[in-house]
């Protein structure tokens, strides 16, 4: 498989609330938690019981590993059933700000040390 990221995907254990957002702007489901499993500036992983649509958008909270937020909407656009039930998601970042990319950024350079 061709590898598409632009960013290296760092392994991360946090875990992440999402609410959909509608046409519109206007959000329609409480927040629920994922586990993520990996992050980069550009976009994250992660794994959920609920099936979610590709092509769908999401307000998210994430911890990371500072105890600090970052809030951005992701774009999920891949989705995989887990022989275990969940769903493992492939997601982009759609307007993450430059400073919360950054942190990443700075993770990253830690974490290859």
């Amino acid at each position: 498989m061709e590898e598409k990221r632009q960013h290296k995907r760092l392994e991360l254990s946090v875990q992440i609330q999402l609410e959909r957002i509608e046409e519109g702007g206007v959000t329609t489901v409480k927040f629920f938690n994922v586990d993520v499993t990996d992050i980069s500036r550009t976009g994250i992983g992660f794994t959920a019981m609920k099936e979610l649509e590709i092509g769908t958008y999401y307000d998210t909270k994430i911890m990371i590993w500072t105890k600090e937020t970052i809030d951005s909407v992701i774009e999920i656009v891949r989705r995989e059933k887990l022989a275990d039930g969940k769903f493992k998601y492939g997601c982009v970042f759609i307007g993450l700000q430059d400073t919360d990319a950054l942190k990443i950024d700075i993770y990253q350079i830690f974490n290859e040390l």
